[in-house]
């Protein structure tokens, strides 16, 4: 999405209002990466909501809608009870918060693996519904021709190949990948495979490291890592996961804050000033005149 945007904030609480410029747009993000290499690395994080979008906005290049909000937002036990009209609505939220970022929409399970058609049902509405710049769709190999059939109708895609949430229950859990010789080999070719096909980047996921720097060196566009290594093209976290909201995050989060400790000092204060009669006081009530 190319276009200046600037938020309504006369019945909203956002702001300050962000000044107009010009967005981010695919071609630039594949553009950072020059001759194999990117100068600059690629700051993406998880966005679910508006507000959120606006706080984190001026500070990355991209914006994921994860359907990771399934366990973020919904308190689901994976991301495989998503639906497409979910993540449609906070994709929507996310666009219409931010106005510098690249915003990709995940492509939620079911909605696209059945057929390079089914997929580009579900990418168009997602495109169309939400203003996004792009979808990201698990898998390699097997996600090669969906990929190459939306890329050719006008849909940019983001691959997503290593540890892949959907597919949890095929892979036995959440360790990493890469360890035996035979996964090694299938990941570096599901990472050429998705290259080939069109994607404009790749998330490589919860891989050991030499698999991540390889396939940086070897492919033309960028890489981004989550559990992989500092030398990929850039990299993203699941927000809240960094911002400290969650006691149990993977291994390869670094905590950057412990905004859940914030939250729960803060609402005990409140709790506290209520049952003691301290709030409201006469500051925050309306006094007759």
């Amino acid at each position: 999405m190319s276009t200046t945007f600037q938020l309504d904030t006369a019945t909203s609480r956002a702001n300050p209002t962000p000044a107009p410029m010009k967005r981010l747009t695919v071609p630039a993000i594949q553009r950072r990466k020059k001759d194999g290499v990117t100068a600059e690395p690629l700051v993406m994080l998880t966005a679910y909501t508006a507000r959120q979008a606006q706080l984190l906005d001026p500070h990355c290049d991209l914006l994921l809608v994860g359907d990771s909000l399934g366990q973020v937002i919904y308190g689901l036990p994976s991301t495989l009870p998503v639906t497409l009209d979910m993540m449609i609505a906070h994709g929507a939220a996310v666009v219409r918060g931010s106005y510098h970022s690249v915003v990709i929409v995940d492509m939620p399970f079911g909605s696209y693996e059945a057929s390079p058609q089914a997929a580009f049902a579900s990418a168009s509405r997602i495109m169309a519904e939400t203003g996004a710049a792009g979808v990201k769709l698990e898998g390699g190999q097997a996600m090669a021709e969906t990929i190459a059939f939306l890329t050719q109708r006008g849909i940019p895609v983001m691959a997503h190949i290593g540890l892949t949430p959907q597919a949890v229950n095929a892979l036995g859990g959440y360790a990493a990948r890469g360890r035996s010789e035979a996964e090694h080999a299938k990941i570096v070719a599901d990472g050429e495979a998705v290259a080939q096909a069109g994607a404009f980047a790749v998330v490589i996921e919860g891989v050991i490291e030499p698999i991540a720097i390889a396939l940086t060196e070897a492919l033309a566009i960028p890489t981004i890592g989550i559990g992989a290594s500092a030398k990929c093209d850039g990299q993203v976290l699941v927000t809240e996961d960094m911002l400290g909201m969650f006691e149990r995050v993977p291994r390869f989060v670094k905590r950057y804050a412990d905004i859940a400790g914030m939250i729960d000092d803060t609402a005990a204060k409140y709790a506290e000033e209520v049952r003691a009669r301290s709030f409201p006081g006469a500051e925050q009530t309306y006094q007759p005149k």
